[in-house]
């Protein structure tokens, strides 16, 4: 069964906090081998989305991402930081973190598109959301990515 959390910087729980900044780095710096700013100053602004499985009696982050509000990185509202840890790849919380995101995003900023920037290899993944491209492939941090409007 899957805990969801949706919420403000604020009142993230110190662990959870910390839990979630250990996964980005993980993911994001180390696995993808990126060397670039995580901390950027957005996620003071931003709702994060976080589902947390218990495992053989440990609670456990399966899946998170950030929803920034229109006018804060683009015109648009986006979700960004889309992660889910090695452990739980393949179980299809994935699609599940993007469903939720969606939802949850549309209704704290009703009205507003929603914009993301996407690696490149997951622009089929986003389109079965309803994104569609609207950026010529560029290089971030040495990983291809598109933008995408949904």
């Amino acid at each position: 069964m899957i805990e969801w959390q949706w919420l403000a910087f604020e009142s993230i729980p110190r662990g959870d906090l910390y839990e979630v900044l250990r996964q980005r780095q993980e993911v994001f710096v180390l696995e993808q081998t990126c060397l670039y700013p995580d901390l950027d100053d957005h996620d003071q602004a931003a709702h994060h989305l976080m589902a947390w499985q218990t495992v053989a009696g440990e609670r456990r982050l399966v899946a998170y991402l950030r929803c920034l509000a229109p006018g804060a990185k683009y015109t648009e509202m986006s979700l960004g930081r889309i992660l889910t840890p090695a452990t739980a790849r393949g179980t299809g919380i994935g699609r599940q973190l993007v469903a939720e995101g969606i939802r949850r995003a549309e209704r704290q900023h009703p009205g507003h598109r929603i914009r993301i920037g996407a690696q490149q290899r997951l622009e089929a993944f986003y389109q079965s959301f309803g994104f569609t491209t609207i950026s010529d492939p560029y290089d971030e941090d040495g990983i291809p990515h598109i933008d995408m409007l949904r």
